[in-house]
């Protein structure tokens, strides 16, 4: 048995990957600020750590002894400053795991983490891999995912108040879209596998690739709409939108940010679906999930 460290184990791909972990009987460790979320996990055995993901001293200790590492950038869409916040924890991480025992880790990064620049949300992503690549001894496998189907969830009140679904993204553009629980599945197995060497790249890109008309098409089916529409925002309005919602002012411009990159052509770029690469989950099937979340929106 094997002793692993899952970041994001409230998550919806580290919860799954923990409890595949603790299922087969090894020793899992999470970490954890708010013990609200953990009591399912540490019921069923994994070992809660409390502190800081962007304390070097507290990684260290949490990474003493383990084996491998599952690896992701929270997203806090408050922070004052979104990418230094990403490159805060990435740092961290990178910086413990240089002296610690851990040799495999499975980073979730994403399509477009190939770009340099103008990768919005996608750039702390882009720097994780960056710090990841310098770490000698130790073998990474990134998990660059397709656009996730949980974005479109956040769009149920909207559907529900506006007959709309709407984002800066154009309504034609072909995007890969995948279930966390499919990212969580290929992650789990390579951790349980650590069947990978070096710095590696995994793609994993949904059933298929799908515009947003079809998108708005499936889920209006789903709940009984045939009139629902998509509009395409232009990107000030979307940014102004996100932050009526809630969201923090820098976290709305690296949301467009990446918006503008997707339609530029610039994200979808250095992939090819494979039947390796392609995932169970359809967008018609996860539409059902959409419809339970407009229906109690």
């Amino acid at each position: 048995m094997k002793t692993y460290v899952v970041l994001g184990a409230t998550g919806h791909t580290g919860k799954p990957i923990a409890l595949g972990l603790l299922e087969q009987g090894h020793t899992v460790r999470i970490i954890a600020r708010n013990t609200a979320k953990t009591r399912e996990l540490t019921d069923k055995g994994a070992l809660l750590f409390q502190g800081d993901g962007r304390d070097v001293e507290f990684l260290k200790k949490v990474f003493a002894g383990a084996d491998a590492l599952y690896a992701l950038v929270p997203m806090d869409t408050q922070a004052t400053d979104f990418y230094q916040t990403q490159v805060s924890h990435v740092s961290a991480v990178a910086a413990a795991l240089k002296s610690s025992t851990i040799s495999y880790v499975v980073a979730l990064s994403s399509l477009g983490a190939h770009l340099s620049s103008g990768a919005g949300v996608v750039q702390g992503l882009q720097k994780m891999e960056e710090l990841f690549n310098e770490l000698p001894g130790v073998h990474v496998l990134y998990l660059r995912a397709g656009y996730f189907l949980e974005n479109g969830l956040g769009m149920a009140p909207m559907v529900k108040m506006m007959n709309i679904l709407g984002t800066p993204v154009k309504a034609d553009l072909k995007i890969p879209m995948v279930a966390t629980k499919d990212i969580a599945a290929v992650g789990l197995k390579h951790l349980l596998a650590l069947d990978f060497t070096g710095k590696s790249i995994v793609y994993v890109l949904g059933a298929r690739d799908y515009t947003y008309e079809e998108i708005t098409s499936i889920y209006g089916a789903a709940i009984g709409n045939s009139s629902l529409r998509y509009i395409q925002f232009p990107y000030d309005d979307a940014k102004r939108a996100m932050t009526m919602l809630g969201m923090g002012l820098s976290a709305s411009e690296r949301m467009v940010e990446f918006s503008k990159a997707m339609n530029e052509g610039l994200v979808f770029t250095e992939h090819q679906r494979t039947a390796e690469n392609t995932t169970a989950t359809t967008a018609e099937e996860f539409a059902l999930v959409f419809r339970d979340v407009y229906e109690n929106s």
